[in-house]
């Protein structure tokens, strides 16, 4: 590799991010170069100044972070570090592209998919809105997004989160850039699609010399798509060299720390015959989805959840597994009365609630939470962390006073394994893993009795998965919670999980114990989702 001139060469790279009380500094002389036709992965645990490191390249910092003067970032003899907002507004889309960890924030709600690829194509190619068009629907079948002429007709909303990420992934190669900076990109994604979205960026890698910085926390991808691995801590590099170097023989204690994290332990003991949190029965949901234009369109019927049933006891956690669309989130919702159903019997604690309006539903609001799959999402970007937790607890009515509450507020952070320093810092201000917590942190403030899992842990890297195992099973002994995990990480549902419902295409394919579906699935559906999970790396 170093016979090639390198793509980007990055020396001395310091952000700096001034807090109430003076400054914070979150990279300190980091340096890295990257090589066209090779992947450079930034990895190590959430905070560590990995995504501070790759929007430094793309001068992609708030107005609170500050580039060191020190900072050298060479693209093709230009220093991107103190180049014009002019210039790089040039190469970002273009020859330098970025797909960031949370779709949901980078998509513009209001607008349809198939425009905002035209946006990016029509602005550096120069091309009419025809052409682009076509080449949108080129790009939305390349990342193996299913019906794309249906799909460039819709909003983001209607995409589930994986497919929300794929589109990103089409837009960041739309026009075929030098280099590609992968922030978590297939954190939203379930573990077969994850594959093969990694395996087409290696593709189109190889086929365009593209170079990639793939930015990760999970390191059997790291292990078998990164050919230079930096490990990051504190804002500092410990370790850098070949992957292969790095997997056989670690240096730092950090590394070797962070190769041995791995989800560990299985869930707590569970009573018999105990009392039934929620139940459902015959659950129906159904979408319209429309195709074609406003004149000449039709529509169709998606049912997106086919008479499901379920049952879940108190301090019991019931995984729900399943590819990207299979209706895993759509029937989490519907059984908490969180979209509309289309048909079946939902009970809460003995009462039935199918029939529930909204200002019937309220009591029960605090009893049942809920964690979403994209913090960034779920969390007020004009909310201090103290306001976001606290409005839970003051619509609900808990808490004698205000000293009171704040008390709950500080304990829910420690909690959820973060200071309790933190209440007045916003969300933008977090690392993707740090939001995932503070909405953890939300849910558990006003101890509700269940709370439904939305892929809480996709957004976390490995060490930081154990904290947030092993405190989701302290409160579940501690206070008899039951959770309704849905996940297609099948190594924390096998950590967390006593029972299992693998879910495909709306219907039910198998369920059972962890154990006995894990180590000896019945259908080949079940068998793919096993050999994703467990032989990545292989």
């Amino acid at each position: 590799m170093n016979e090639m001139a390198p793509i980007i060469d990055a020396r001395n790279v310091g952000v700096t991010f001034k807090v109430d009380g003076g400054t914070v500094e979150a990279v300190r002389d980091v340096s890295f170069q990257l090589f066209p036709g090779k992947t450079t992965a930034l990895v190590g645990e959430s905070g560590s100044g990995k995504s501070v490191t790759a929007r430094a390249v793309m001068r992609l910092l708030s107005k609170r972070g500050n580039v060191a003067d020190t900072t050298r970032i060479l693209y093709e003899g230009k220093d991107m570090a103190h180049l014009s907002e002019t210039a790089m507004r040039k190469l970002r889309g273009d020859r330098i592209a970025m797909i960031f960890q949370e779709p949901m924030s980078s998509l513009n709600p209001v607008y349809k998919i198939g425009n905002q690829l035209c946006e990016v194509l029509m602005l550096h190619q120069k091309i009419g809105k025809k052409q682009a068009m076509a080449r949108a629907i080129e790009l939305l079948k390349e990342v193996r997004i299913p019906e794309p002429e249906a799909r460039v007709n819709q909003y983001p909303h209607q995409l589930s989160g994986g497919q929300r990420q794929r589109v990103m992934i089409a837009m960041a190669l739309a026009n075929r850039p030098d280099v590609l900076i992968a922030d978590e990109p297939t954190t939203a994604l379930d573990v077969t699609v994850q594959a093969e979205i990694l395996h087409l960026i290696d593709d189109l890698k190889d086929k365009y010399g593209m170079g990639v910085i793939l930015i990760t926390h999970d390191l059997t991808v790291v292990r078998q798509f990164a050919d230079h691995v930096y490990v990051m801590q504190h804002g500092e590099v410990r370790e850098q060299g070949p992957t292969g170097d790095i997997f056989s023989n670690p240096q730092h204690p950090y590394t070797r720390r962070l190769l041995a994290s791995d989800p560990k332990g299985v869930a707590n003991p569970l009573q018999k015959h105990g009392e039934a949190v929620l139940e459902g029965r015959d659950v129906r949901v159904e979408f319209t989805l429309r195709k074609g234009g406003f004149f000449k369109g039709n529509t169709t019927r998606l049912m997106a959840v086919d008479g499901l049933d379920i049952s879940l006891q108190r301090g019991e956690t019931l995984g729900l597994v399943g590819e990207s669309g299979s209706g895993k989130t759509t029937f989490g919702l519907a059984i908490l009365r969180l979209i509309h159903m289309d048909g079946g019997h939902v009970s809460f604690l003995g009462d039935a609630i199918e029939a529930y309006s909204r200002r019937d539903m309220r009591p029960l609001r605090s009893r049942m939470q809920i964690v979403f799959q994209d913090p960034f999402a779920s969390l007020n970007p004009r909310m201090a962390v103290r306001q976001i937790i606290e409005e839970g607890l003051i619509v609900n009515g808990l808490g004698s006073d205000r000293a009171e509450r704040f008390e709950r507020v500080k304990r829910a952070l420690r909690e959820a394994g973060l200071p309790d320093t933190i209440t007045n810092r916003f969300p933008h201000e977090f690392s993707g893993g740090q939001r995932q917590r503070l909405a953890i942190a939300r849910a558990i403030a006003l101890e509700p009795e269940f709370i439904l899992l939305d892929e809480p842990t996709s957004a976390l890297d490995l060490s930081v998965q154990a904290q947030i195992i092993e405190l989701l099973r302290k409160l579940q002994r501690e206070k008899g919670l039951s959770y309704l995990f849905i996940s297609h990480d099948l190594k924390v549902v096998r950590a967390l999980c006593h029972r299992v419902m693998v879910m495909q295409f709306g219907k039910i394919v198998e369920e059972g114990p962890v154990k006995e579906v894990l180590v000896n699935p019945q259908t080949e559906y079940t068998r793919r989702l096993v050999r994703a999970a467990f032989a990545i790396a292989t």
